[in-house]
């Protein structure tokens, strides 16, 4: 299941979004960084797209890996960041993450994960996390991530 939230409606709410046909809104494609979020927890999956949406992210959702895998594939799917997930219904293992790695190569890939054991977490380095936070976290411990101290 995918959900996109546009900056305009992190700011103003869904309720409140501009009729289509507004000119005023008439612009060019958004230069906002992309990330794409993956969590079947509805409310980390909230938390962090309003986090990220409140900082001018375009952001997208995935409750699963099915729907990231199909988010990636769009035609506008390209992502500068993507916050994964370890454990998913569709997936509980490092597999999404090589899949995410090869489908967005340039995306900073972000593993969240409550299982955290040290050979996870040097799997992961291996095959492309550029950061691994363990939950539960402040969203602030997202950024500065993929550094030789992280």
């Amino acid at each position: 299941m995918l959900h996109r939230i546009s900056p305009i409606e992190a700011q103003t709410g869904p309720g409140n979004m501009p009729h289509p046909g507004d000119s005023s809104l008439a612009r060019e494609k958004s230069p906002c960084p992309r990330v794409l979020v993956v969590d079947d927890e509805p409310l980390i999956r909230w938390w962090l797209s309003e986090s990220f949406g409140e900082r001018g992210y375009d952001v997208v959702e995935a409750a699963d890996a099915g729907s990231a895998v199909r988010a990636t594939a769009e035609p506008d799917g390209s992502f500068d960041l993507i916050v994964l997930d370890f454990r998913l219904p569709d997936s509980n293992d490092l597999t999404l993450l090589s899949e995410l790695r090869l489908r967005a190569p340039h995306a900073r890939i972000v593993l969240m994960t409550a299982y955290g054991t040290p050979e996870v977490q040097k799997r992961a380095r291996e095959i492309g996390a550029d950061g691994i936070v363990t939950k539960p976290f402040q969203f602030d411990d997202l950024f500065g991530l993929g550094s030789d101290d992280s």
